[in-house]
């Protein structure tokens, strides 16, 4: 680490403490030629998950998108908060694990699945956005194709 104060490259570590959240750690060191004292702090890289677009746009993932759409579609709905927040860890965890970029149309596609299987409402709440009906007759289609498969 090089010294703000004479630049040399050699110190050494006086004192090591992890942060309360562990999201990084400080040090203490003392600079081995002109003895000045100085704090530096290591934390891991953080790469940006990606989302690309339909438009071939990237954005940074914002996990509190996904949540605001989930809530929406829920709203006044009986689900409990609990399982839209494990719907929404899921898709982290699928973002997360992909190569650090992943398309909306397999985002939505997840989040439609697992809406289907949990409400029928909300999943027509999300799709309606998200398929973005242009008409009564692509809503009503939709519906018709949900309505067989429950049959």
């Amino acid at each position: 680490m090089k010294c703000p104060e004479c630049s040399n490259f050699e110190d050494k570590v006086i004192e090591t403490r992890e942060s309360k959240e562990g999201n990084y750690i400080r040090r203490r060191r003392e600079c081995l030629r002109c003895s000045k004292r100085f704090t530096t702090y290591e934390k891991i890289e953080d790469v940006p998950l990606m989302v690309v677009k339909k438009d071939g746009r990237r954005e940074e993932f914002d996990i509190d998108k996904i949540r605001k759409g989930l809530y929406r579609a829920v709203e006044k709905r009986p689900i409990p908060i609990k399982q839209i927040e494990q719907i929404a860890f899921k898709i982290e965890e699928m973002v997360s694990t992909s190569d650090k970029e992943i398309s909306t149309k397999k985002v939505g596609e997840f989040i439609m699945d697992k809406l289907k299987v949990l409400d029928k409402v909300a999943y027509v709440r999300f799709a309606s956005v998200y398929l973005e009906f242009r008409s009564l007759e692509e809503f009503l289609a939709e519906l018709h194709n949900l309505l067989k498969k429950e049959e």
